[in-house]
C-alpha cells in the first residue's frame, strides 16, 4: 500500500511539472507576439521619419521654419546641421541621412561624378546669387593690378565665380560653355588678377585679406553679410543653380519623399522665404 501511495506521488508531481512548463512556454510566446506587435509598430513610425542633413543658413532655417508642415503630411524630419560642402552627400550615400539641402545640381552631378555616389534630385527649392565681396573696395572699377581674389576650390563653384567675373567684365573665357572651368582657362585677365581657390566655407572668414571675394550666399549670410547690401555684384534671378533637395537614387519615388519635397515646394515655403530674406534669396519653384 506504501508503495502505491509513493508512485501516486510521483505521477501527481510529474503531471504539476508538465503542466507548469507547458503554462511558462504559452507565456514565452504571448511575450514574443507582444514583441512582434511592437516592432511592427516602430517600423511604421521609422517609414515616416526622414533625417535631413543641411546648411546652417538659409538651408536649416527653411526646414525649421516648416516643421508644422511635415507634420500634417505625417513626417517627423529631424534636422542635421553640416558646415561643409562635402559631408552631407557622403552621409547620404552611407546612409547616416535619409535627404540633403545644402547644394545645387552642378555640384551634385560633380561631386557624384567624381565620388562614385549614386544621388539624385527631389526637386529645386531657392535660388542663392553668388556675390562678389570686399573690405578693401566699394567698386569693380577700383581693383589695382595684381590684387588677389579669392574663388571656392570646388569645380561648380569654381566655374560660377568665374563666369560671374566674366560677366562683370574682369576677365574673359576661352570657352565659357564648358563644365569644368578652372583659372587654367582664363583668357584675358588685363589686370592681372591673382586667383586663389579655396574652400567656399572658409570664404567668409579670410575674404577680408585680399581685395575681392566671391561667396556663396549661404555663406555670405552665415557670416553676417548682406548680399543686396554688401556684395558689389550678385548673380541674375535667372541663375541656373537652385538649390536642391537630393536623396539616394531608388528614394526618389517614395511615398514619404514625395511629401517631403511638396512641402519644400509649398506655398508655406515660399512664403517663408519672400518674407524673411526680402530678396537676398528667392523661390525656385
Amino acid at each position: 500500500m506504501k508503495k502505491i501511495f509513493t508512485l501516486l506521488l510521483a505521477l501527481t508531481l510529474l503531471t504539476s511539472l508538465v503542466a507548469c512548463n507547458k503554462s511558462t512556454g504559452n507565456t514565452n510566446n504571448d511575450k514574443a507576439e507582444t514583441g512582434s506587435e511592437t516592432k511592427t509598430e516602430t517600423q511604421t513610425d521609422d517609414d515616416n521619419k526622414i533625417i535631413i542633413g543641411v546648411s546652417p543658413v538659409p538651408h536649416a532655417e527653411i526646414t525649421e521654419a516648416l516643421k508644422d508642415e511635415f507634420a500634417k503630411e505625417g513626417l517627423d524630419v529631424e534636422v542635421k546641421v553640416f558646415d561643409d560642402y562635402v559631408q552631407p552627400n557622403l552621409a547620404l550615400d552611407q546612409g547616416d541621412i535619409d535627404a540633403n539641402f545644402f547644394q545645387h545640381i552642378p555640384y551634385l552631378e560633380n561631386f557624384s561624378k567624381e565620388r562614385g555616389l549614386n544621388l539624385v534630385s527631389l526637386g529645386s527649392v531657392h535660388i542663392e546669387p553668388m556675390g562678389l565681396y570686399s573690405d578693401k573696395i566699394k567698386s569693380l572699377d577700383e581693383l589695382k593690378d595684381g590684387d588677389e581674389v579669392l574663388i571656392p576650390n570646388d569645380p561648380s563653384n569654381g566655374r560660377r565665380a568665374l563666369l560671374l567675373l566674366e560677366k562683370n567684365g574682369l576677365i574673359t573665357l576661352k570657352d565659357d560653355t564648358k563644365e569644368d572651368i578652372t583659372e587654367k582657362d582664363i583668357d584675358q585677365n588685363t589686370k592681372n588678377l591673382k586667383f586663389t581657390p579655396i574652400e567656399a566655407a572658409n570664404i567668409p572668414n579670410v575674404y577680408k585679406d585680399a581685395a575681392l571675394a566671391a561667396i556663396n550666399t549661404n555663406y555670405a549670410l552665415g557670416a553676417g553679410l548682406n548680399p543686396s547690401a554688401d556684395a558689389i555684384a550678385l548673380e541674375d534671378k535667372d541663375s541656373p543653380y537652385a538649390n536642391i533637395i537630393a536623396v539616394r537614387k531608388g528614394d526618389e519615388t517614395k511615398d514619404k519623399f514625395q511629401k517631403l519635397i511638396k512641402v519644400f515646394q509649398s506655398d508655406a515655403c515660399k512664403k517663408f522665404i519672400e518674407d524673411t530674406y526680402k530678396g537676398e534669396i528667392y523661390p525656385a519653384f
